[in-house]
């Protein structure tokens, strides 16, 4: 169903009368209708939030498709203000998304003990200049090409799971599954690395 960015027509049905006829008769188009009312609001408040005018007209869209989903469910007073609230809360839970995926990328690139489970399994260099970013290389070149790619992706290249999605034309859970699985991999082969180079790893698939 397409929607327009317009402004609310004189003269329409009632908010109630609109979302009334969605949860009894599952009619799309009445939802889209009283959705579309408040385009430009839902638009202003992710423009606000996520200060990028492409991805606030996404998150627009992506909204709408979570309401086809959950408004049936709720207990809605007055659509606006729940409206408000629930587009507040979808761009606060992006904000944190793209800032913890922030953080991880910065402790990784900035320490590599960041895979250890303790910072001491890792033996400091002899010249004690800084983490051994060489056997990091090396392990990173010895996972899997799934798990590597995912890897280099996210932490050197600093795309967010969607863009990985993208780019490896995988789903984004199985982008998650191979930069966790990738991770532990890292674990193990950095820890075996410190203590003994001809033990062998047990790799995660």
């Amino acid at each position: 169903m397409q929607l327009r960015f317009l402004k609310k027509r004189q003269g329409d049905e009632s908010d109630g009368e609109l979302l009334g006829r969605f949860r009894e008769q599952g009619d799309l188009e009445s939802l889209g209708r009283l959705y579309q009312r408040y385009m430009h609001l839902v638009y202003g408040v992710c423009l606000k939030y996520l200060e990028d005018r492409e991805q606030a007209k996404d998150e627009v869209m992506n909204i709408f498709e979570k309401l086809v989903e959950t408004v049936a469910d709720q207990d809605i007073v007055t659509f606006k203000s729940w409206l408000w609230a629930v587009t507040k809360n979808h761009c606060l839970m992006l904000l944190r998304s793209r800032k913890s995926e922030k953080v991880q990328r910065d402790m990784m690139l900035g320490d590599p003990t960041f895979f250890m489970e303790k910072e001491e399994e890792m033996h400091p260099m002899e010249n004690d200049e800084g983490p051994d970013v060489k056997r990091l290389a090396e392990c990173i070149e010895r996972l899997k090409e799934e798990q590597r790619r995912s890897i280099q992706l996210f932490y050197y290249e600093g795309l967010g799971y969607k863009e990985i999605c993208g780019v490896m034309g995988i789903d984004e859970n199985k982008v998650k599954s191979y930069i966790q699985n990738g991770k532990r991999n890292l674990k193990l082969c950095l820890k075996v690395k410190g203590e003994s180079k001809k033990e062998k790893v047990e790799w995660q698939k």
